[in-house]
């Protein structure tokens, strides 16, 4: 079946309704640009007046391609037709006797918006689910289809760089304002506004809506060169070198104004098929196809939804749940607190949040006042009557909690969900005195709530598959990326990063600076260092964590002592202003040089800032290895999603266990071996040594 269908109306409009068989989405498929230039040759016999496109779908216009060709595209070759034939179809529509009408709702992405950009008009609604944007550096990609050429003539060379290094999608408003589309109107007038446009004939060329400044810089060589090197040196710094992509992108947008046609578009399709051959492309889309997989997973078929929701707890974790479940889910939710100043705290989060989105006008004024008035609080369980999921974010103590799920079972009705964020008790503890232990799961977040993507479910064995089901899609709905993952000590992420930030503590104690141990870290391609990380979360939160870590799975999470001497000293990272770091307001943090003689540590650097990264992520690697052995997670897929959204492993990586896939699992276990032989917790886990001798890898 033809992706498109194609009808005259009595102006002589082509009318073609982009609709893929048996899909939800858009997508651009192999077939897609042999069917493009049938309907093309079509309406030039039919003599038609102009070509409207429009999707057959009710939420998305084309969401991009179809990332499986490039999986399919086995040499560099194969990559460089796939760009040429885009680059061709394309080239066709600009080329026809008649103009054509991109007429957009919903999500125009990637080859979807290189395909509207080669049209001679867009058109689009103002709707909240219209969205424009070229993300394929997301996948270690750039805009094969002619996107960095055109999207540049449209917009100016800075917003373009900016939407494409960065990903960006952009609302119908900014869009228009910024040029992009020639009109943006209510759903309603879309058809009417698209074939009046069709009507008008060619457009004449148009410049980029430029401010004064831009057209200044843009518009000679020294200026474009100013852009290009600032450009270049933002990339350098945001991604130290890992990512080839943004380079590729800065080139061929170069090429796009400084070279002929022909050579600017061989730039782009030739960067384009370099960049599918990367290992960094094939990491970053084995993460796209296994988050689009895992959203397939724990679907629930209950018809009673998730409307209503209650957080236990204004602090930070509270607030920020709150937010994401108000903001992003869009239910009503009831805070409750021992005190009204943690209720007004959690509002304020809330409002902060939604004030700088609203300065930005990514949302209007009424939209955030109704988010707001989503939110209430209470210091009782008032008004807890019709709540179908709590949450509770309180501190790290059994009995309290064992105590609140026996409140929300008085306060509450029998399907009532209780969610536990705790980071460390088990779920089956604190279900253990519960009426309706069924209905108890643990939600764990990561701080801070709203940036962080990741969230751990963990079911006990008396959980129901309903309950999971529900608090799965929940957690999908508060715009995160949930994994499944069994009740132990420490659950996944956890669990794995408690090694990997006792090695660097190790280090330190044995004399490595702190900042040279940080540094090191996001080298290999970490966001933050290890002991940054530990400021941020709190030098007391790990504190809390690492005993029952130690008691349930042995010796080998035996904290350094060096963290009982920050605590007793108040130094507890970020929240009081000094941990390894000092926090000075603007000024940003600096190494707290006074660290040293606290812990009684005399520097003395011996190792290479890889040999220290090697050593803290080796442990990282043993411990995943235990985990996927042992069932916590559910496959080496979870645990390299887990670990790349829960504490940044560096998503070119792959994550732990495609990482260890491509050193090779010999050559992990060879490194960890002679570690062991100054620390025997780097012992290679027995499922590690096992894959090794069978020469096995996690991916087969």
């Amino acid at each position: 079946m033809s992706v498109f269908n194609y009808e005259l109306n009595s102006h002589k409009v082509a009318l073609v309704t982009i609709d893929v068989p048996g899909e939800k989405m858009n997508t651009l498929r192999d077939s897609f640009a042999d069917e493009l230039l049938e309907i093309l040759e079509q309406g030039k016999k039919d003599d038609v007046t102009g070509m409207v496109f429009v999707s057959g779908k009710s939420d998305n216009f084309i969401a991009g391609a179809d990332i499986k060709m490039l999986d399919n595209a086995n040499t560099r070759e194969d990559a460089l037709r796939l760009s040429e034939m885009c680059q061709q179809a394309f080239f066709k529509m600009k080329s026809l006797p008649y103009p054509t009408v991109a007429a957009i709702h919903g999500a125009a992405l990637g080859g979807g918006l290189e395909f509207a950009l080669a049209c001679d008009y867009r058109v689009c609604t103002n709707d909240d689910k219209t969205k424009l944007g070229l993300p394929e550096v997301q996948l270690g990609l750039l805009p094969g289809g002619g996107g960095t050429q055109r999207l540049p003539k449209l917009v100016g060379i800075q917003k373009a760089l900016e939407w494409m290094l960065t990903g960006k999608q952009v609302r119908a408003k900014q869009a228009s304002k910024a040029g992009l589309v020639d009109e943006c109107v209510p759903l309603s007038i879309l058809m009417d506004v698209a074939i009046k446009l069709a009507r008008k004939g060619k457009p004449k060329p148009r410049k980029p809506k430029l401010d004064k400044l831009s057209q200044l810089l843009e518009s000679n060589p020294f200026g474009r060169n100013v852009i290009f090197k600032k450009a270049q040196e933002n990339v350098e710094k945001k991604t130290g070198g890992h990512y080839p992509a943004p380079f590729a992108i800065i080139k061929a947008v170069r090429a796009s104004v400084e070279l002929d046609e022909l050579k600017a578009y061989k730039t782009e399709a030739e960067g384009f098929a370099d960049l599918v051959m990367t290992e960094v492309s094939r990491s970053l889309r084995g993460i796209f196809f296994a988050t689009t997989e895992m959203k397939k997973e724990w679907q629930s078929d209950s018809e009673a939804k998730i409307e209503r929701a209650a957080v236990l707890g204004g602090g930070l974790m509270g607030a920020g749940i709150t937010h994401v479940s108000a903001a992003k889910a869009g239910v009503r939710v009831r805070i409750k607190d021992v005190a009204h100043q943690g209720i007004s705290n959690a509002l304020n989060y809330s409002y902060k949040i939604l004030s700088k989105k609203q300065k930005r006008r990514i949302l209007s004024k009424a939209q955030m006042q109704s988010t707001m008035n989503s939110i209430t609080g209470t210091t009782d369980y008032s008004g807890f009557e019709h709540i179908d999921i709590v949450i509770e974010a309180v501190f790290e103590d059994l009995e309290l909690k064992q105590g609140m799920v026996a409140d929300i079972e008085k306060a509450c009705s029998e399907n009532t969900i209780f969610a536990s964020n705790t980071s460390s008790l088990p779920i089956a503890q604190i279900a253990e005195k519960a009426a309706r232990p069924e209905n108890v799961i643990g939600l764990h977040y990561f701080s801070p709530v709203e940036k962080m993507p990741l969230v751990e479910i963990i079911p006990h064995e008396g959980t129901s598959e309903d309950t999971i089901s529900k608090t799965v899609n929940f957690a999908r709905k508060q715009g995160k990326t949930p994994i499944v993952v069994q009740d132990k000590a420490g659950f996944y992420v956890n669990r794995i990063l408690a090694p990997y930030v006792n090695e660097a503590a190790s280090l330190l104690l044995a004399g490595e600076p702190i900042e040279k141990i940080d540094q090191a870290l996001v080298e290999f391609g970490f966001p933050v260092g290890p002991l940054a990380l530990l400021d941020e979360v709190g030098i007391d939160i790990g504190s809390k964590i690492a005993p029952i870590l130690e008691k349930e799975l042995g010796e080998r999470f035996k904290a350094p002592n060096a963290f009982e001497r920050m605590i007793s000293n108040k130094r507890l990272g970020r929240k009081t202003g000094r941990g390894f770091y000092t926090y000075e307001g603007k000024k940003g943090k600096k190494v707290d040089e006074s660290v040293y003689e606290l812990l009684g540590i005399t520097q003395a650097p011996r190792l290479n800032k890889q040999e220290i990264a090697n050593r803290c992520v080796a442990q990282m690697l043993n411990e995943a290895s235990r985990c996927l052995d042992e069932g916590i997670i559910a496959s080496a897929r979870d645990g390299d999603i887990g670990a790349i959204f829960g504490i940044g492993f560096p998503p070119f990586l792959g994550g732990p266990f495609s990482y260890m896939d491509k050193r090779g699992i010999n050559k992990v276990c060879s490194e960890l071996s002679t570690y062991a032989t100054e620390n025997e917790v780097f012992t290679p886990s027995e499922p590690l040594r096992a894959k090794a001798e069978a020469g096995e890898a996690y991916y087969g």
